[in-house]
């Protein structure tokens, strides 16, 4: 079992940068994969970025790839997303999740996750 809680989101003025984190519980994070997904207001949820256990592989949607970047802290415990040149339609609640290393198939489709957190706001004004 691992929870999830996310922190960081808040409103940035387009072109500006925030970074989120997720604190994970859980003895077995480090075996995880971890993701970040997002959505909007009437949108479905979309991938944001992934990152593989060890942390040597990033997989990133096209829409944020050189603006955005994960990484991990297994002795922590934490993920995060680093998001750069922010724009307004980046504004969505962004969400943490977690993969069991159980589970296969592509990293980019949120039932490949079992573990959500509740979710924070990221607001940019343009």
């Amino acid at each position: 079992q691992v929870q999830l809680v996310e922190s960081g989101g808040g409103l940035a003025q387009a072109g500006g940068s925030l970074r989120l984190s997720c604190a994970a519980s859980g003895r077995t994070f480090s075996s995880y994969v971890m993701g970040w997904f997002r959505q909007a207001p009437g949108k479905e949820r979309e991938f944001v970025a992934a990152i593989s256990w060890s942390g040597g592989n990033t997989f990133y949607a096209d829409s944020v790839k050189g603006r955005f970047t994960i990484s991990r802290d297994n002795a922590k415990t934490a993920v995060y997303l680093e998001m750069n040149s922010l724009k307004p339609e980046d504004t969505a609640v962004y969400y943490c999740a977690a993969s069991p290393p159980s589970n296969s198939g592509s990293y980019f489709i949120p039932r490949r996750y079992n573990y959500w957190g509740q979710g924070t706001q990221v607001t940019v004004s343009s």
